[in-house]
């Protein structure tokens, strides 16, 4: 027997459903989000309201996106956390051919030497090459270095500050290429040219953009929040370098920190406070916390507990873990909405999880319709800044790359993206969301692949 679709919303209860009005954005609010982004993005590319802007704007320096003649073999390194990855990536038309390795960082080297980190990562990528057997080639390396960097140059990228428990000396300030360049120097048994530096969302673009040469925006929502957009060199004053023929480059917008100015105070809640009072970075990437999978989980517990202690939850009676800071992962919002509508198998496994056995169906209703309320506006922010992006560009064709956990493993993600690009979109232009595969590893080659082939016809311009 087929179930009929049933809109549990309507059995929400009417004080909850009152208490969530400020979660939920109207259009009309997301359109005035949307100007305020796009004089904030504008304000990244000048000269003139760049170091006081919030949305930086940094050029990568990236050029040129792929466009199906890369050939060869090319390095790829990506180092974002305790473990990095090498990969080498082999290229020929429309033929991917991967092999990866994943290399630990022990805790001393993390917290030791910038020299004794390059030397480590130096020696796993000799290691790497050995066992692939191309140690006698001179292969192009693409890195992936996703910590706040300040690009000077495709391979010229200063460390900002560290984050995720790293805490090397002597690298804040310094040229990371470099101090690469030299550990491989130092060892002198393999020939590495390390050809570009780059972010994670930039290789989200550029891993989509092989596959669809459409693709223009990158987008991450997983524990961060970020995106990459296609921009005329014209347009971005700090780009300081000679133009390869596009006249674009791929901006690095670090969107995250949208709101840090205090522009988006007007649709911020009372949970969105809390979170970032009680975060390791008070009063910094405002919107990341609206949006990204680091903070989700945390807003809806912020709400429950409240309603709880309100009496309109669980009879009033909560418990000691959905008190608890951090308790309440992003994961369970995805599990709770995976529940079919009127079935709350994944929600009462976890509400039980919490100590919370006495919940009600009427409780679960609401505890589902808190965590909707949560996801939706995540979902609707993070397409405001797509659509603004998307008018900006004046293209009428666009792919959008998007990656992260958040985007990956939320059931419906993806379509309340959709549907909301959809209606707040010049009806002209025709868009898609394609989900990137392996952004910071294939899309690091990818920018080593296209470096090479520029330099190979500016070679060839040249004689």
């Amino acid at each position: 027997m087929k179930r009929e679709k049933i809109d549990m919303n309507s059995f929400v209860s009417p004080k909850i459903r009152e208490k969530c009005r400020d979660l939920i954005l109207d259009n009309d609010t997301l359109k005035k989000i949307g100007a305020i982004f796009l004089d904030n993005v504008n304000r990244g590319l000048q000269k003139a309201t760049h170091d006081k802007a919030v949305v930086k704007c940094f050029p990568t320096y990236v050029q040129d996106l792929p466009d199906g003649t890369e050939n060869g073999k090319f390095l790829a390194l990506d180092l974002g956390g305790t473990n990095f990855r090498v990969l080498l990536i082999e290229l020929s038309g429309e033929h991917f051919e991967m092999k990866s390795k994943i290399f630990a960082i022990p805790q001393h080297i993390m917290l030791g030497s910038g020299e004794q980190l390059f030397d480590h990562i130096a020696e796993c990528l000799a290691i790497f090459v050995k066992e692939e057997q191309v140690q006698q080639e001179t292969l192009p390396l693409g890195f992936t270095f996703s910590f706040p960097l300040s690009q000077k140059g495709l391979t010229v990228g200063i460390l900002q500050r560290w984050t995720k428990g790293f805490n090397c000396s002597n690298v804040v300030g310094n040229d990371v290429v470099q101090m690469l360049n030299e550990a491989i120097e130092r060892r002198g048994d393999v020939k590495i040219e390390v050809c570009a530096i780059l972010n994670d969302t930039t290789g989200t673009l550029m891993s989509c953009a092989w596959k669809n040469h459409d693709c223009r925006i990158g987008l991450i929502v997983g524990t961060g929040n970020n995106g990459c957009y296609v921009e005329k060199q014209g347009n971005a004053e700090l780009f300081e370098d000679s133009d390869m023929g596009s006249g674009k480059v791929i901006i690095n917008l670090e969107n995250g920190a949208f709101g840090d100015d205090g522009c988006l105070d007007f649709v911020r809640t009372e949970y969105d406070r809390e979170v970032d009072k009680h975060s390791i970075n008070p009063g910094r990437q405002i919107q990341e916390k609206m949006i990204s999978g680091m903070y989700m989980g945390e807003l809806v517990r912020l709400a429950l507990e409240k309603f709880t202690k309100e009496g309109l939850l669980f009879g009033g009676k909560g418990s000691d873990l959905l008190y608890e800071r951090g308790r309440f992962y992003t994961k369970y919002v995805s599990e709770i909405e995976s529940d079919e509508p009127g079935m709350f198998t994944n929600q009462k496994e976890i509400l039980e999880e919490l100590g919370l056995k006495h919940a009600t169906e009427q409780d679960y209703v609401n505890v589902r319709f808190v965590c909707e309320c949560v996801s939706r506006r995540a979902a609707h922010l993070a397409s405001t800044s797509i659509v603004t992006l998307l008018h900006k560009m004046d293209e009428k064709k666009v792919t959008i790359g998007v990656d992260g956990s958040v985007y990956r493993y939320h059931p419906h993600f993806h379509n309340l993206m959709m549907e909301k690009i959809g209606e707040l979109c010049d009806p002209s232009i025709e868009f898609g969301l394609m989900l990137s595969e392996d952004g910071s590893g294939r899309g690091a080659a990818l920018v080593a692949a296209v470096a090479a082939r520029q330099k190979k016809k500016a070679r060839s311009t040249a004689t």
